[in-house]
Order: structure tokens, then sequence, then C-alpha cells
């Protein structure tokens, strides 16, 4: 057994963590999963991922347990390069074990970091009693020692390859811009998110891409606030991004693109597991395509971080409300509010469509093709109106996608429908993340000689 897992106390599980519990063991397996998909599920799920903070951090901790599962297959059977320097271990050892003990010891490892509490006991418990179930169904002898040896060999490689990587203070230095057209400022009220976050990421070490500065984005056409294409996209945005508008709308397409990727579409996690049962690959292959795409997704978005505090860019609220851009061709609205809430950090570029980029070609790439198609369900949440629209209540929103192309397309107009982006932006993260997942894909995971 690991060492870490005596370095977390386990307290007696509460109602809510038995009820956690009860609610993820009970979601139904597809067929076509297997020890990769399924803890690629439970990191990411909603009991253990939202314990690493936002999404910067959590697509951090995502390509941490994807590493060590992949490095665990392949110290079994070296089909592709792993990521750490690994041991080789018996041909024979149990790549279930070795999948089981690589995700529950890297998972324990980063929860001991998190910030205590019920939802944490939750986690651990969780990730304890999947892992005892799991090794419940391997029949006992050397394979399965081998195969937890080698697991906990993985983990232990890339845990101590990501102590002290500049993660730590994710929002220091804080933001201190003074207000200025053109400037990103905090998300005024009545709709206000908090403090300014991640104002420190691209401090954080990347895994693969050389720096957070290797994908910078080049300066947009909208930072000209005088020209035609910035009083384009600010229009464009304040029509269809209202919240007046779109809250009156609530059943059109536009209105159901924004709720449905806001409210659960962006987790490309369990797009990617819905996309990879149709392909029918091993775990070797569900393990590397995995890694490449949360690599991706991880170094995209220190990217992302660099390049918005870089240009510190304003959001659409704050410009639509600002009383004078200088451009003739905008008008200010004091009262104007997006359809969904501004995330707490700068316009340009956006980190979803970042994320989304190094996604989608990350994917296309490890599958060979861009026909990836997928249907999800997602539960949007309820959303505040302003008044006197009323409340919109929750709803299940199906969406159909034939490629990955078309997904990411979507992604991108969806945060215009949703009035928190220009879209020059989201095309920009979109370019941020495909470089980056190219750039992984040449360097990273290959086929072994």
């Amino acid at each position: 057994m690991h060492a870490l897992s005596h370095t977390i106390a386990r307290p007696r599980r509460s109602r809510a963590t038995l009820l956690a519990l009860a609610l993820l063991l009970a979601l139904p397996v597809a067929s076509a999963a297997d020890a990769v998909t399924d803890w690629n599920a439970i990191a990411s799920g909603p009991v253990v991922g939202p314990r690493f903070g936002g999404p910067y951090q959590q697509f951090r901790a995502m390509a941490i347990v994807q590493i060590a599962v992949h490095d665990a297959l392949n110290s079994i059977d070296r089909r592709y390069d792993p990521y750490s320097a690994v041991s080789p271990v018996p041909a024979g050892a149990s790549a279930n074990a070795a999948v089981a003990a690589a995700a529950r010891d890297t998972l324990l490892g980063l929860l001991a970091s998190t910030p205590d509490g019920e939802a944490k006991t939750a986690a651990i418990d969780l990730v304890n009693t999947s892992y005892a179930n799991a090794l419940a169904a391997i029949p006992n002898g050397t394979a399965k020692t081998q195969g937890i040896a080698a697991g906990s060999a993985a983990s232990a490689a890339i845990l101590l390859a990501r102590t002290n990587d500049g993660s730590s203070t994710p929002h220091t230095p804080a933001y201190s811009a003074a207000p200025g057209p053109g400037v990103y400022q905090p998300t005024p009220a009545p709709i206000d998110p908090g403090p300014v976050q991640f104002s420190g990421w691209s401090a954080t070490k990347t895994f693969v891409v050389p720096s957070a500065t290797y994908f910078r984005v080049a300066p947009a056409e909208i930072f000209d606030l005088a020209g035609a294409r910035y009083a384009s996209e600010y229009n464009q945005v304040k029509h269809i991004g209202d919240a007046r508008v779109r809250g009156t709308a609530l059943n059109s397409q536009q209105s159901d693109i924004a709720r449905f990727w806001a409210g659960g579409g962006l987790d490309w996690n369990a797009n990617a597991r819905l996309i990879l049962e149709g392909f029918h690959l091993d775990m070797w292959g569900n393990a590397r395509a995995l890694a490449l795409m949360t690599v991706s997704i991880a170094d995209a978005t220190i990217n992302n971080a660099e390049s918005k505090y870089w240009y510190a860019f304003w959001r659409p609220v704050t410009a639509i409300r600002w009383a004078n851009d200088g451009n003739p061709q905008t008008q200010s609205d004091p009262a104007w509010r997006p359809f969904i809430q501004t995330p707490p950090y700068p316009d340009y570029p956006c980190n979803s469509t970042s994320a989304t980029g190094g996604a989608t070609t990350a994917l296309r790439l490890a599958l060979g093709t861009n026909n990836a198609p997928f249907t999800r369900t997602v539960n949007a949440p309820p959303l505040a109106m302003p008044e006197p629209i009323p409340t919109a209540p929750g709803k299940a929103i199906t969406r159909t996608y034939a490629s990955l192309t078309h997904a990411a397309g979507e992604v991108a107009r969806s945060r215009v429908y949703a009035g928190i982006h220009f879209y020059e932006g989201c095309k920009a993260g979109l370019d941020q993340g495909d470089k980056a997942a190219r750039y992984i894909y040449a360097h990273a995971f290959r086929p072994a000689d």
C-alpha cells in the first residue's frame, strides 16, 4: 500500500458522505467502459473533481491523474513512451490493479493538500471505496501485487515531479489594474462573482509545452476600441447575450447552447468518455487518449492564463456599462446583464475555448479522425433573470455533435450567447488550445520504438 494512504485520516462517514458514495456508485456504467475510463469518471466527477478548486486547478489535477494511469500501464507493456521515468515491471502484472493503484494513490496525494471538510472526506471515501471494490474483483496473487506496485510507482513519480510546481498560489500577485477603457475590472454589482482569480496561474509549471508564454495569443483587433471590428463584436454580444433577450427566449437554440456548455457541457472528460465508447480502444489506447487530452487542456490553459493577464482586456459587461468608450457605433447600457454569470478573470482569450481547442485537437490526433460523434445531456441549473423576468427554471438539455470541430465551434459561439465573451477572444482560445495539443502530440506519449 502506498505511503500516502497513511497520511490522510479517515474520519467517520457522515450522512452526506454516505449519500455521495451511494449516488456515485449507483451511476450506470457504459458497456464499453474499462478501468481507465471508470477512474477518469471518479477523478473528474462531482464528488472528487471540485475538491481541487477552480477550472484551472481541476485541469492540472486531471493531467496528473491521467499521466499516472498512462505510465502505470506502459511500465507493464511499453506501447507508448511514459511521461515519467518509470521502471518496467513483469509483463504478467495486472493492468487493472495498476490503473486502480495509480489513480487512487494520485488522487489521495492531490487531496492531501485540499481544504479539510465534509466534502473532502466524501471524496477520500469514494476513492478508497472504489479502490477496494476494484481490487476485490482481481484474484489475489503475484500479478495483482505487481500491478499495485506498478501503479504506486507511476503515481509517486508524477506527484514528485509536480511538487512545488508553482500552482499553490494561483491568485498571487493580486490583480490591481486601475479602471479605464478596455481594461479588465471585477464584474460589477449585482452579479459580482467575488475577487479576481488566477492572476498568478501562469507561474504554474507546464507539463510538455516549454513555457506559459510559448503560445501567447497575438493582440486582438478588438483592442482598438475606436475600430469597426470592436463595434461589431460589442453590438453582437450586447444583443444576443443580453439576459433580457435570452430570458424571454429560454427555449431558443441560442439559449439552450449557452446553458448546455455553461451547465456541464464543458466537462471534456465526460465528453471524451462518450466519444471513446465508439472507438472500442483497449486500456492503453484509452489511457493515451485521455493523457494527451488532459495534458493538452492543462498546458493550453496555463498559456491561457498568461495571455489573459498580459492583455487584461475587459469583459462585455464592463464594456457595455462603460459610459463612453469613444466609439460612436457603441451605445452604453448601464443596466445590461449577461445571460450567464461572468467568470472572475479577463476576457481575452477565452479559457473555455482554450480548453476545448486542446481537448478536441488532442482527441482528433489520438483517434486519427475528426469524426467522433457524441450525444450528451446536461441538467442546466436555474438562472436568476433581471426583474421582472422570472427565474429561468432548471432544464435538461440534450445536444448531439457529428464531429469534434462541430462541438468546438459551438463552444465558441456559446460564450457570446451567454454574454460573457467577445467572439474574437473565443476564436483565439480555440487556436491556442489547438497549437498546444499539436505540440504535445509531437513530443509526448509517442508510440514506443
